[in-house]
């Protein structure tokens, strides 16, 4: 993993019950381990659920209830999978408003598995490299996302990949987006035309 620090970097894990355990607590724990501020926000307070594939697994503990969350205050966001989680986000709108407001301010996003079904929602996929468990791949191509399979696909500050077992690459990507930080900040430094780093 790169030797990134996000010091003073803080960063909101959106979940709900039926998240996949795995999907959020490892790159909690990678986060916290590069120095960043990071809250468990969902639309309820007190603990949520968490599965391993199709078994219950842990209760995780809820740091900010969704309702009392400003976008404002996080520099990035992770939206762990888990199949029931993002398909009960996608029903509170102001689940996507939170999400959206991370799209439109072009903060790093990561997303794993059925994590990117939230960005559709959230207009976060137009035209956008991305890749998600196999059964998003219509959903996200219908939605104008150019879908790859690859443990994990880094488009302007989202990072997506597919599963668990891309969990390494995956939280290696995430924290070297968030160490670079917005876009939008990053496109008002850089020389004119933004970035201009060749799509691989």
């Amino acid at each position: 993993m790169a030797n990134e620090r996000l010091d003073g970097c803080r960063v909101a894990v959106l979940a709900t019950d039926g998240f996949e355990q795995v999907e959020l607590t490892k790159p909690v724990e990678a986060l916290k381990q590069a120095g960043a501020q990071v809250e468990v926000i969902a639309p309820k307070g007190g603990q949520i659920q968490g599965y391993n594939h199709h078994d219950k697994g842990d209760m995780i503990p809820v740091d900010r209830q969704l309702s009392e969350a400003d976008p404002e205050a996080y520099q990035a966001l992770v939206l762990p999978g888990g199949v029931i989680n993002p398909d009960q986000l996608r029903l509170e709108p102001e689940a996507i408003e939170f999400i959206r407001s991370f799209v439109q301010s072009a903060k790093p996003i990561a997303a794993i598995c059925h994590g990117p079904w939230t960005l559709i929602d959230a207009g976060g996929v137009q035209g956008r490299r991305m890749t998600s468990w196999p059964s998003l791949k219509t959903d996200l191509t219908n939605a104008g996302a150019q879908w790859e399979d690859s443990e994990v696909v880094t488009d302007r500050g989202l990072v997506t990949s597919r599963k668990p077992d891309d969990l390494p690459a995956f939280c290696a990507k995430m924290i070297e987006e968030f160490a670079e930080g917005s876009h939008a900040n990053r496109g008002a430094r850089a020389q004119p035309g933004g970035e201009a780093r060749p799509s691989m």
